[in-house]
């Protein structure tokens, strides 16, 4: 995300329009907590989740701190410490709280959170509706990715208590499961692409952060594409097939993770009574074997896809596949939170390219050619990440809808299971 990508035209009506987005929402994060009792905000499962109590503090303190701080300078902050306690990981702007010690932090309560939240966003809808001349742009600018850095935070809030919940021996509902569309997959056909060069990544108007950037050529080789992503029932084949204990389908760190961890199926998949159970935001609920698989490890879609005598895809191949596509699916908005069985694929492209699981690619998270982070401490926002982790396209049923788009970038370690990850099988052209 340049600095100019993000420019806004500097009027009355523009500046409004950002203010209600930004109330929009900050409301929608707090909606989304509305279903969790008092006890819930403070857990922290693993080292990797965050409470729900630190992510509405984060929120804020990222307004405050990036926002407030510079440009409203009649702001008082809430409270001195809390620029250490809700700092993630911006090295240059002072200490951060250990991330696996979040949950230790039964102070501030969870009125006082709300508290902070309510004076950042009065001091935000003040500094919108008179920000001074010679800041609107940047002001625009940071309220901007501020927004949409929330909306991050609001799908990892609903993949951290998805996670919290199920390590409880009373498998709790976050909120009741809708019904289930007693669906049936179709059968996935390849959709094949020509090779040449395409341009990936962010050019023109419109939001994106600056690691979606520079839009640069690259050069593929004729491909494919399954037409939809894998589901639970084609993931149970591989299961039965001794998937877990083949160690020639893994890569090594995976097959060392699935040792190490005991892996025997994905995340929230639990046998019981003669049946897989999968443990959701609805509770614990009969697998549907005609849903996506999600909450798979790239290990784990990387193995599937070698068992099935294919790959996964590159983050270019998603890309120009994904182009010109309208962004459809089944959105956080729809309030499901599980990935819904496929339709039949359009003509146009393959289904499920949005708003179902998160895709794993082959991709390593890197910087395009000519990336260059934004300058002061926002620089540390997605660039200082660039190692050892693996890029996935197309968003989840816990992603809103506005935050999406074909150029996206999300980013996660290999082993990594608790977000709504799933699988697309790709293949060389024949």
């Amino acid at each position: 995300m340049s600095q100019a990508e993000q420019r806004l035209p500097e009027s009355t009506a523009t500046l409004a329009a950002l203010a209600g987005h930004y109330r929009t929402v900050r409301l929608d994060t707090e909606t989304l907590c509305r279903p969790l009792a008092l006890e819930d905000y403070g857990v922290q499962g693993m080292a990797d989740v965050s409470p729900p109590k630190w992510h509405l503090a984060h929120t804020a303190w990222f307004f405050e701190r990036f926002v407030l701080r510079p440009y409203a300078h009649a702001y008082r902050v809430f409270h001195a410490r809390y620029d250490e306690l809700f700092n993630s990981y911006y090295q240059t702007v002072g200490a951060c709280w250990p991330r696996e010690r979040r949950g230790v932090l039964s102070r501030p309560t969870v009125g006082e959170v709300m508290d902070y939240r309510a004076q950042v966003d009065a001091a935000m809808a003040a500094l919108l509706d008179a920000v001074p001349g010679s800041a609107r742009e940047e002001v625009a600018a940071r309220t901007l990715l501020g927004i949409h850095h929330e909306q991050q935070h609001q799908e990892l809030l609903l993949a951290d208590i998805q996670y919290n919940f199920a390590l409880n021996p009373l498998r709790p509902a976050y909120r009741e499961a809708p019904a289930r569309s007693g669906d049936k997959a179709p059968a996935w056909r390849w959709q094949d692409y020509a090779g040449g060069l395409r341009d990936i990544g962010h050019a023109g108007a419109g939001f994106a952060y600056d690691n979606e950037m520079p839009r640069h050529a690259v050069y593929l080789r004729g491909y494919r594409l399954a037409s939809r992503l894998v589901t639970g029932g084609e993931y149970l084949e591989f299961m039965r097939d001794d998937g877990y204990r083949r160690h020639g389908l893994w890569l090594a760190d995976g097959w060392a993770k699935v040792r190490r961890e005991g892996w025997t199926a994905p995340l929230y998949w639990e046998w019981r009574e003669g049946a897989w159970w999968r443990m959701g935001l609805g509770g614990l609920e009969p697998l549907d074997l005609e849903e996506p698989v999600c909450h798979i490890s790239f290990y784990e879609a990387d193995a599937y896809a070698r068992w099935r005598g294919c790959r996964l895809p590159t983050e270019a191949e998603w890309e120009a596949a994904a182009a010109g596509l309208e962004i459809a699916g089944q959105f956080r908005e729809a309030g499901c939170y599980r990935p819904a069985v496929a339709v039949a694929a359009p003509v146009e492209g393959p289904a499920q390219m949005f708003g179902a699981a998160w895709e794993w690619t082959q991709s390593v998270y890197a910087p395009y050619p000519g990336f260059r982070p934004l300058a002061g401490s926002l620089g540390e926002y997605n660039g200082q990440f660039m190692c050892n982790q693996m890029v996935l396209r197309g968003g989840s049923c816990a992603t809103p809808r506005a935050h999406i788009r074909a150029s996206y970038r999300n980013f996660f370690y290999p082993g990594d299971r608790w977000p709504f990850t799933g699988i697309r099988l790709a293949g060389d052209a024949p």
